[in-house]
C-alpha cells in the first residue's frame, strides 16, 4: 500500500504504509520502532511527521467518515445507527493512557456517539457542530493546548478550518481529495476501518509511547 505525505514541502511525497498493526503483531519486538526509524531516515517528509506527531497532547476526531465509512443507517424510526471499528476503539484507549488527550467535534448529532465516546471513556464531545472552528477555539482555551500541540482526523471539506490551523492534520485515506491535499499525513486505512487505529500508534510511536502500552499484551 502506498500513501502520500501532503502539505509537507509544499508537495506529494510516495511513501511506503508504515503498517502499524503488522509490526507489532508479526515482526519481532522492536523491529516496527526500527522500520519507522528507517523510514524517517530515508524521507524527509516522514521524519518531519514524527516530529510534528511527537508534540502532540490533544487529538481532535471528526466522526462520521472518520471513526465510521461514512454511510448512515436509519431505522424505521428514525433512529439513527452507525458502525465503529473495535481496534480503533482500543487505540483510543492506548492513547489516553499514555496521557494524550481525546476529543470529537462532529456535524451531526446522535445518541450512538454520545454511547460509544462515554464507552471509550471520552469526555471532550462536541456534537452538532456544523461550523466547527469555534468548538476547536474553545477546546483549546479550556485544555490549555496551541494548536501546534493538536492533531486533528478528518475526512470531508468541512473540516478543513480546523485543519488548516493544527499542528498535525490527518486525512482518511478515502477522504475528499481536497483533505488529501491538505493534510500532514494520510491514512493507511479508511474511514471506520481503521484509520484512528493508525493516527493513534503513529502518535505513540513518535511519543515513545507505544512500546509500553503493547509490553502487556506480549507476555
Amino acid at each position: 500500500m502506498r500513501y502520500t505525505a501532503g502539505r509537507c514541502n509544499e508537495k506529494s511525497f510516495p511513501l511506503r504504509s508504515l503498517r502499524l498493526g503488522e509490526r507489532i503483531n508479526d515482526l519481532p519486538r522492536h523491529a516496527g520502532r526500527q522500520a519507522i526509524n528507517d523510514e524517517a531516515t530515508e524521507k524527509p517528509a516522514m521524519k518531519d511527521i514524527l516530529q510534528k506527531a511527537a508534540q502532540v497532547e490533544l487529538v481532535i476526531f471528526d466522526v462520521d467518515g472518520v471513526l465510521t465509512d461514512g454511510r448512515l443507517f436509519y431505522g424505521d424510526d428514525g433512529q439513527e445507527y452507525k458502525a465503529f471499528h473495535s481496534r480503533d476503539g482500543h487505540g483510543m484507549k492506548m492513547l489516553r493512557a499514555s496521557g494524550v488527550e481525546i476529543a470529537i467535534i462532529t456535524g451531526r448529532t446522535s445518541q450512538v456517539v454520545e454511547h460509544r465516546m462515554a464507552n471509550l471513556g471520552i469526555e471532550h464531545v462536541y456534537q452538532g457542530k456544523a461550523e466547527k472552528l469555534p468548538a476547536f477555539e474553545e477546546l483549546i482555551e479550556r485544555l490549555g493546548v496551541g494548536p501546534q500541540q493538536v492533531a486533528y482526523v478528518g475526512d470531508d471539506v468541512v473540516d478543513l478550518p480546523i485543519m488548516l490551523r493544527v499542528g498535525l492534520a490527518v486525512a482518511v485515506a478515502d477522504a475528499h481529495p481536497l483533505v488529501l491535499q491538505h493534510a500532514h499525513w494520510h491514512t493507511p486505512h479508511g474511514g471506520g476501518q481503521g484509520a484512528a487505529r493508525d493516527i493513534c500508534e503513529l502518535i505513540m510511536e513518535a511519543r515513545g509511547d507505544l512500546d509500553a502500552q503493547m509490553r502487556p499484551f506480549l507476555q
